[in-house]
């Protein structure tokens, strides 16, 4: 039987075949739910189809981003799994939660407040992602600063750009689903941006 640390490095780190097979499921159960009409609520296709992007995403790039089991301990990445992955799974369910209580809740301010539920799960996984970059070494955590930099630069000019382009009534983007998607980019453009970087200090 594996040790438990190579059950943290395989966390830490899923092989790409793992993540290509995630993301290829991923996208096929959103496709058919959409395509064939089954009866699921919209929000838990695009989590789906999401999370689908975000492992073709990470399977691509994978093989280029260094090991970033050679920054930390595993006892760091003990933390980092225990402090990270129940707030995400939190919030995959606060999400589901939170727009079947909206058909329901009419008043403005519980409405605000159903709606803000997935909130929290969101800032206690970045505050574990924080915790960790602080606790990695100095060249990691300067490769993580320019990385998450970059990302948001990039992403700032194109919501600057398509704000314009709004303006001039070149384009018509409900602003919800702009707005929501703002966290996701940043988190896809850190990835990219953290490939470019990490190269730079090779």
């Amino acid at each position: 039987m594996p040790a438990p640390s190579s059950w943290i490095d395989a966390c830490y780190r899923p092989r790409p075949r793992v993540l290509l097979a995630a993301g290829v499921l991923l996208l096929a159960v959103a496709g058919l739910a959409g395509g064939l009409g089954w009866p699921w609520p919209p929000t838990l296709t695009g989590i789906a189809a999401g999370l689908g992007v975000g492992c073709l995403l990470g399977a691509l790039l994978h093989s280029q981003l260094p090991d970033p089991r050679e920054a930390t301990t595993p006892s760091m990445r003990r933390r980092y799994l225990r402090e990270f992955m129940p707030p995400m799974a939190a919030y995959v369910v606060l999400v589901l939660l939170s727009v079947t209580l909206l058909k329901q809740v009419q008043t403005p301010g519980l409405r605000a407040l159903v709606a803000l539920m997935p909130l929290p799960a969101v800032a206690l996984g970045m505050r574990a992602f924080v915790r960790h970059v602080r606790d990695t070494d100095e060249l990691q955590r300067r490769i993580e600063l320019e990385a998450v930099s970059l990302a948001t630069l990039l992403v700032s000019m194109l919501y600057l750009g398509g704000g314009f382009l709004q303006s001039a009534k070149v384009i018509d983007l409900p602003a919800a689903a702009a707005m929501i998607w703002v966290f996701p980019l940043i988190c896809a453009s850190y990835g990219l941006c953290k490939v470019f970087v990490g190269r730079r200090y090779q």
